[in-house]
């Protein structure tokens, strides 16, 4: 891919970057008043399982055809269609609509018998009865996110392959902004849990706020989307005529890709129904809340850059698949998956470093406040996995560009068995305290073995991924990332030795200073050492920084 291609990339990319680092911003404000209000234990994971269950369930049944398969079909179908994709476009919302409307409704039916799917059997028990009907009735609420959440998607991914990448990622902030003022509003009128509370149920006053909040925010990030449509140059007609009109090619690729999904879902209920197996048993373990938490912190550069990157890069992946140009392909995503290893691999490997600062100033507050440290080795952990995870994730868009989701779904077959092995024998052979820790090892097992599977199928695939560059170019970037880290880690040691146990402000001054120094050393490092994605990721902000008043 050539210079001038990298910085269209990463001006699209810098567009998405922006949106997210503000939704994730406000996500940590939710995060924080979340384990405010309601703790880390078993009150906690009622209403996270609730809320989990949703997402879980749009991506099994819709989420991987919307995000994987549709983009290349949506371009393709501006490119070959006489009116530019308009009839095809309002036939797969019409459609995917109507699907979607049923599932939520026969969804709601049955959600006792959703809910028993994640939860673990400690709550069939009679002394948890309460609890488990908790966890029910917030899925009756929670679950019509299932249709929001998939008409979001498809909506955004219109947007998308019609160059309109902001909206999508910005559009999370309402949702954020209106969890923060359920949990504000939960907060003044119920307070903290307190006590047994920890442990318990919910009443149904607390459950309706909380559940039905939190469906307004999916909601809302929906609404949001709608009139940028307009702005895109597409207005949406509901079409009926289904057959023969170009459905049956894109459903035969959507079958693999659900395939993949139901095998990727399959691996996420049992880890969740092992997770809510450890505050069950007594209360101090670690579960579902203290996982999902340190996974969304976890997921903060995979959210900013790489799927910004990706997002960007796919378009013009299909693209070249679609000329056969497979040597212009392999080039784009190499550079992708070079600028998107710029950021990802200094913040894994910084992550443990910071973590324990990190979990007090999010989650030391309320009911969590002398329970934080239970997320430090959970969060700590998940820095190796997200190395490898982003490394899978893209070689997977080189795969949906082909449009070759068979092979992916063969991969994934691979990832899922992992996870799952592992996590069993691994929750099997510790205590509920790292229930948690444990279903980290498991993921990051997964895509190593993912990752390298992907990597080696796709390098045979093209005729190469510019391997010997890669190479090269992981050897100077380790080397930067080493040093810079080393000397965080030895400030951290110096500032844990002059300050025990300091109060949350402190620790965020702490973790925001050896951040500095640490991203400081390897900016230096990366000038030295000649590493272009680094700097051409800094000349792309500073250009927009700069033409930002002009503007």
């Amino acid at each position: 891919m050539s210079t001038a291609d990298d910085q269209k990339v990463l001006a699209s990319s810098a567009v998405m970057a922006a949106g997210t680092i503000v939704s994730r911003l406000s996500g940590f404000v939710r995060l924080t008043l979340l384990a405010a209000a309601l703790g880390v234990s078993v009150h906690a994971d009622l209403f996270t399982i609730a809320n989990t269950i949703p997402n879980m369930l749009y991506i099994l049944l819709a989420g991987g055809v919307f995000n994987a398969v549709l983009v290349p079909q949506l371009v393709r179908a501006m490119k070959n269609d006489p009116d530019g994709g308009e009839a095809y476009t309002n036939r797969v919302i019409t459609l995917a609509g109507l699907f979607l409307g049923v599932v939520t409704v026969l969804l709601v039916v049955a959600a006792p018998w959703v809910t028993s799917l994640v939860l673990s059997s400690e709550y069939d028990a009679a002394a948890l009865a309460e609890q488990r009907q908790s966890a029910i009735d917030f899925a009756r609420f929670c679950l019509p996110q299932v249709f929001f959440y998939g008409m979001f998607v498809l909506v955004g991914q219109v947007l998308n392959s019609r160059g309109r990448f902001g909206p999508m990622m910005w559009a999370p902030i309402a949702n954020n902004v209106i969890s923060v003022a359920v949990l504000a509003v939960y907060l003044l009128v119920y307070g903290p849990a307190r006590g047994a509370e920890v442990l318990g149920a919910f009443t149904p006053g607390q459950e309706a706020l909380l559940g039905i909040g939190s469906t307004l925010g999916i909601v809302a990030q929906l609404l949001i989307l709608v009139p940028y449509l307009a702005k895109a140059g597409f207005h949406y007609r509901p079409r009926f005529d289904f057959r023969n009109a170009g459905l049956g090619h894109t459903l035969r690729l959507g079958i693999w890709t659900l395939l993949f999904v139901m095998v990727n879902q399959a691996a996420y209920v049992v880890v969740v129904k092992l997770a809510t197996s450890g505050p069950a048993e007594g209360g101090e373990g670690t579960g579902i809340t203290i996982y999902s938490s340190a996974f969304l912190i976890m997921m903060v550069p995979h959210s900013i850059i790489t799927v910004s990157l990706a997002t960007a890069i796919l378009p013009r992946l299909s693209a070249r698949a679609a000329e056969s140009d497979l040597s212009g392909l392999a080039s784009s995503l190499a550079s992708t998956l070079r600028s998107a290893m710029a950021v990802v691999l200094p913040f894994a490997a910084l992550l443990p470093v910071i973590a324990h600062d990190i979990a007090q100033v999010v989650w030391g507050h309320g009911a969590a406040a002398d329970d934080f440290g239970r997320y430090v080795p959970t969060l700590g952990l998940f820095g190796a996995g997200l190395v490898f995870f982003t490394i899978h994730y893209l070689m997977l868009r080189g795969f949906y560009a082909l449009e070759e989701t068979r092979t992916v779904f063969f991969i994934q077959c691979f990832v899922s068995v992992t996870n799952i092995v592992v996590a069993v024998v691994l929750v099997a052979r510790t205590d509920p305290e790292h229930t948690a820790p444990s279903l980290v090892l498991a993921y990051t097992a997964a895509y190593v073995v993912g990752s390298a599977i992907s990597f080696a199928v796709l390098r045979r695939r093209l005729g190469g991924l510019e391997t010997p560059r890669l190479l090269r170019y992981l050897v100077r970037l380790a080397l930067a990332v080493a040093v810079s880290t080393g000397v965080a880690l030895a400030l951290t040691l110096l500032l844990r030795a002059l300050l025990d146990s300091p109060p949350w402000p402190v620790a965020a001054v702490q973790a925001a200073v050896v951040t500095g120094v640490d991203v400081a050393i390897f900016l230096v490092l990366a000038r030295v050492l000649h590493l272009r994605e680094v700097t051409s990721v800094i000349e792309t902000v500073t250009r927009r920084v700069r033409r930002s008043p002009a503007a």
